[in-house]
Order: structure tokens, then sequence, then C-alpha cells
């Protein structure tokens, strides 16, 4: 095997890495972009709805007193 290929086996798994995590970085921003659908912005209404409920609730109650 010539000697020129020996450092290009080393540097082979560190630049096949480097290429996996760019690719996957530029894929994850158009992933985030499109999980902003309906569904997630009706499981937020629905949270939303949820908080307001507990805090009612949380208003109905008596508090106890603090010294």
């Amino acid at each position: 095997m010539p000697q020129v290929l020996y450092p290009l086996l080393l540097l082979a798994c560190p630049i096949g890495m480097g290429l996996m995590m760019w690719f996957m970085m530029r894929g994850g921003s158009h992933a985030l972009q499109r999980n902003d659908s309906a569904s997630s912005r009706a499981e937020l209404d629905e949270l939303r709805r949820e908080i307001a409920e507990l805090r009612a609730a949380q208003k109905d109650t008596p508090q106890p007193l603090r010294n």
C-alpha cells in the first residue's frame, strides 16, 4: 500500500463524523420548522387551557395563613 494512503485512512473517520454532524444539523433546522404544525399548535392550546383551569381552581381554594 502506498505511503500516501495511510494519512487518508487515519483521517477518514473524523472527516466522516464531521460531515455527518454537518448534514444532521442542516436537516434538523428544517425538521423544527415542519414540527410547528397544526398538531403542535393544538397541543399548545390544550396545555394553555389546562393551565388556566388550574390557576382558576387555585384561586377558588382558600390559601393557608403564613407566619
